[in-house]
């Protein structure tokens, strides 16, 4: 996927600063506690957490269902949460299933969680990817090796501000002898995406 839309990411980034430069002007905010915090987040920050929590909800039913029900209270359980911002962002989980296929984009900017998935990819905020995959999701999934049957209905999930979206694979056929670490080994950041199978 290609395109850039650094023109928007620039402005903002300058609005961002310009914001953060009168807070520490009034001495509302030390810059460097500020470092601190975004590089503690962005360490714990990695699909390693996704990962956990699909193979969670692929060997505890129990689990899977609070996860599709409150991910936000789910995610607690194994030990991650969606902190890290400013405010708490709602996680909603979407399930894959023999019919039907969930994969997430940000149509405006390049919302994403951070804290369950790593730094967001650079195709997830291009604008090649946020502008085609809602128009033609079979295609571009098509590019990612991801080809789906004509009879499975594809679901398209805008990510806001407000609320995050994390898909929940179906689980690899062969795979009932591996435990949780195991199974968590085979998901990837862009299976929880939607861009991958796993």
């Amino acid at each position: 996927m290609g395109g850039d839309h650094g023109g928007a990411n620039a402005e903002l980034a300058a609005r961002v600063r310009h914001v953060e430069a009168l807070l520490e002007r009034r001495g509302l905010v030390d810059a460097q506690e500020l470092d601190r915090a975004l590089e503690a987040f962005l360490a714990r920050a990695n699909p390693d957490n996704g990962a956990r929590l699909v193979a969670r909800a692929w060997v505890d039913p129990g689990f899977r269902e609070r996860l599709l029900l409150d991910a936000n209270a789910a995610i607690g359980e194994v030990g991650v949460s969606m902190g890290g911002g400013l405010q708490e962002q709602r996680l909603k989980v979407v399930e894959n299933t023999a019919t039907s296929h969930n994969v997430v984009v940000c149509t405006l900017c390049s919302c994403y969680p951070i804290a369950l998935l790593g730094p967001s990819p650079t195709w997830y905020k291009s604008e090649a990817y946020r502008s085609r995959v809602v128009r033609d999701p079979r295609s571009v999934l098509a590019e990612f090796d991801l080809v789906l049957p004509d009879g499975v209905a594809i679901a398209v999930w805008d990510a806001t501000a407000e609320t995050r979206f994390v898909v929940l694979p179906r689980r690899p056929e062969g795979t009932e002898g591996l435990d949780e670490r195991a199974l968590a080994d085979l998901v990837t950041r862009n299976g929880l995406i939607g861009v991958a199978a796993v």
